[in-house]
């Protein structure tokens, strides 16, 4: 009977004991929690159970440098980690590097750029990337140069945050590769036109480059290379210290600033090894030369409405290269405005040179007359013998009403009733051109009429100059004195260029007078005739 008390008392103590022991656990995994923070881990049990830290270690995939700029290259930082004890599905809360940040100095010539950075958390699943920009000065010897790297990182062990700062170094490799320069630059590029550009380029590296392709690209759609966007040149050979000469056919948009435009080069080769290397930095300004433009002045015109004219006036090449076979041409597209020849040449104009031109133009009879802008170009071939037009200019011409062609002066327009006399009228050209084979004509209605001559004919008339022709004119009994009538010419002729014309109808007043002498009117002389006739006839009849 006693035994099983015994037993009771036992138990109860274990209990008791155990009731402790879980309490103590409870409170060492509120701590591990705590530390944990918001890191989000696994249950506060398995952090306080398991030990281990992080192993960070440096490496540079590409690690090779260029004299002369700043280089850019990428570190990574990989984590082995140190698991020591545990569950190790959860060994990732222990070797974990939380928050990494990483300082990096150079030795020797070489300097750091960046500053300090933080590239996160680095597991051990996979390397996290530190940036690096390095500034090598242009000569340094190529070698092995080493970078110091001090890494600040917090992790969490047997339940407990820690952190830690590592040093790491790192070498980085100054290479002995051929290297290039832009030492000169040449150009005859123009603004709206084309021209050379000529780039000297020298190995500044340590060792040859052979088969060296220079490219030249633009990145702006102003610029163009060989009427594209790049073009290479190959250099068979480049031996260190030697320079070559590459030239590119360049073009500048029109109406663009002289200012600086810039291409970007870069040069592919093979070095010793046969291993195909690029050095990408190369770049070049070019100053564009100011764009070719003309100017017009003392600028006149003989335009006139229904006739041809002649615009003359002096052209100027404002531009800064030669200008070769310049021609003014008329440019609009008035229906009113004919030209007989749209364009004039006037040759080669050095910049600033000037020349006369003279361009005719005919003006249709439908226009009006007054100021007229009339719009012009100017064509002319560059140095390449490339044809090329300036087309923004304009001028202003004084277009004159129409006129008669021809003046027409009745020297004595007096005739006698019943009469005939010849009229002697004066023909005057007024064009600005000869006329050839000048036919007149009179016309004439009742009680006037032409006789038989109603024509007359010179072979040419100059400008302004006068001719007489002659015709002959009756009137009838009806043709009341002290009246006057009209009469009416026109003329047929041939202009400069061989057309045939025929004028408007030019009329003229003619006088009607009284019959001079105190003779018997007309009518009256007739029946006197007649009665004498018959008289005679009877007469003659009855001495038969």
């Amino acid at each position: 009977m006693r035994t099983r008390p015994l037993s009771v008392v036992l138990v109860s103590v274990l209990l008791v004991a155990s009731g402790a022991g879980i309490g103590a656990v409870g409170a060492s995994l509120s701590g591990a929690d705590a530390a944990l923070g918001a890191t989000g881990g696994a249950p506060a049990q398995a952090a306080s159970n398991i030990g281990g830290s992080p192993d960070l270690e440096v490496y540079a995939p590409n690690p090779n440098l260029v004299p002369g700029q700043t280089n850019r290259i990428s570190l990574q930082i990989a984590n082995d980690g140190n698991f020591r004890f545990g569950n190790a599905a959860n060994s990732e809360l222990v070797t974990t590097a939380r928050n990494v940040r990483a300082d990096v100095e150079a030795s020797g010539p070489l300097s750091v750029e960046s500053g300090e950075q933080s590239i996160g958390s680095v597991t051990t699943n996979g390397p996290g990337e530190l940036p690096v920009r390095l500034n090598v000065p242009e000569g340094v010897d190529p070698g092995m140069y080493s970078l110091d790297l001090d890494l600040t990182y917090a992790y969490i062990s047997s339940g407990e945050s820690r952190t830690v700062t590592v040093s790491r170094d790192i070498e980085v490799r100054v290479r002995d590769d051929a290297r290039f320069r832009i030492v000169d630059v040449e150009s005859d590029a123009q603004v709206g036109d084309t021209g050379i550009v000529k780039a000297t380029i020298e190995n500044v590296g340590a060792e040859p480059a052979r088969d060296a392709d220079v490219t030249l690209e633009t990145r702006s759609a102003s610029v163009t290379v060989s009427d594209g966007q790049s073009d290479t040149v190959r250099i068979e050979e480049l031996d260190p210290g030697e320079m070559a000469t590459v030239a590119y056919d360049v073009g500048v948009a029109a109406d663009l600033p002289v200012q600086q435009y810039t291409l970007a080069g870069s040069v592919q080769f093979e070095d010793p090894d046969g291993i195909v290397r690029t050095d990408e930095e190369l770049s070049l300004g070019i100053l564009p030369l100011a764009e070719e433009e003309f100017a017009f002045s003392d600028v006149e015109s003989t335009l006139r409405v229904a006739e041809d004219g002649e615009l003359v006036g002096t052209v100027r090449n404002d531009g800064p290269v030669p200008a070769r076979s310049v021609v003014v041409r008329y440019a609009g597209e008035d229906s009113n405005v004919l030209p007989s020849e749209r364009s004039a040449a006037v040759g080669t104009l050095e910049p600033d040179e000037s020349a006369e031109f003279s361009l005719p133009i005919a003006i249709g009879g439908g226009a009006e007359a007054g100021l007229r802008s009339l719009d012009m170009a100017v064509q002319y071939r560059n140095d390449d013998g490339e044809a090329r037009s300036f087309e923004e200019l304009a001028v202003t011409a004084a277009v004159a009403p129409e006129r008669d062609r021809f003046d027409v002066a009745v020297q004595n327009r007096t005739i006698q009733s019943g009469g005939t006399r010849t009229v002697d009228v004066a023909v005057t050209n007024n064009l600005n051109e000869t006329a050839s084979d000048v036919e007149g004509r009179l016309f004439a209605d009742n009680p006037l009429d032409t006789g038989n001559t109603d024509t007359g004919y010179v072979q040419s008339l100059g400008p302004g100059e006068t001719t007489t022709m002659t015709f002959e004119l009756t009137t009838t009994a009806s043709a009341t004195a002290g009246s006057t009538y009209p009469v009416s010419f026109d003329f047929r002729y041939d202009d400069a260029d061989g057309d045939s014309q025929l004028t408007d109808t030019y009329r003229v007043p003619i006088d009607v007078s009284e019959s001079e002498g105190g003779g018997l009117p007309l009518p009256v002389i007739v029946i006197v005739l007649l009665v004498v006739t018959t008289g005679a006839l009877v007469v003659y009849r009855r001495r038969q």
